[in-house]
């Protein structure tokens, strides 16, 4: 956390999506940064508590209200092609880890995200947007790899006004999910405020993608999850 001085540290704006990468992104740019945490919601099955694990890491954080945005994208669940967004397509299991890209991509989403959060850095002067995307040991999304963001940060380069300087930070981009934990754990991060679950809200289901990808890396780590499962 940011302590004395913090007025003359730079400002960042965050994703975070209550998860487990996203709270440990927040970590690391608590190091050299302000936070300014963004948390989008797009109509996803757990949108109510992965807004609660938001509130609560922004709380630990000790994050003010003027630098905390909630945008509403809801019209990504209208579009649909997604079993995060429509009630109708289940949620796979382990499986669909083996089997190319899920069931659970939400078409263009980080791109939607990215796009908010380059309109209000720009406004409140944030100097980096970072997001926790991962790229190796992942769900293999076409958003999440580093090709995407080369290309994202040049259209806003283009696209926002000159004098405008804003870094795309992915910090985890290369990181499996054991080192993400470890990080974390490294940084002090509250991982046992996050939500990571793509099916449930109360008790983490522990056999979706999500689950099961950080169940493993907290194995391959050889430490604890510190949230209930089923």
């Amino acid at each position: 956390m940011t302590t004395g001085g913090e007025a003359e540290l730079p400002l960042a704006v965050v994703a975070l999506s209550g998860g487990l990468d996203s709270c440990v992104t927040a970590a690391i740019a608590a190091q050299n940064s302000r936070l300014a945490l963004l948390h989008v919601t797009y109509g996803q099955r757990t949108a109510r508590r992965e807004r609660r694990a938001f509130d609560d890491i922004a709380d630990f954080y000790r994050v003010p209200p003027g630098r905390r945005l909630v945008a509403d994208i809801a019209y990504l669940a209208r579009i649909g092609g997604s079993s995060l967004t429509d009630p109708g397509v289940a949620v796979a299991a382990t499986g669909a880890l083996e089997q190319g890209i899920p069931s659970t991509y939400v078409p263009f989403r980080n791109t939607h995200i990215l796009s908010v959060a380059v309109s209000w850095a720009e406004v409140i002067g944030a100097r980096s947007i970072c997001i926790g995307a991962v790229e190796q040991d992942s769900s293999g999304y076409p958003d999440c790899r580093a090709a995407y963001f080369d290309a994202f940060r040049k259209l806003v380069a283009a696209g926002t006004r000159p004098e405008t300087e804003i870094q795309i930070e992915t910090p985890l981009i290369r990181m499996s999910k054991a080192d993400i934990v470890r990080k974390g754990i490294k940084l002090e991060a509250p991982l046992h405020l996050t939500w990571s679950c793509y099916r449930d809200e109360d008790l983490a289901c522990g056999k979706c993608e999500s689950c099961v990808l950080r169940l493993r890396g907290f194995e391959a780590a050889g430490l604890p999850d510190p949230i209930r499962y089923r």
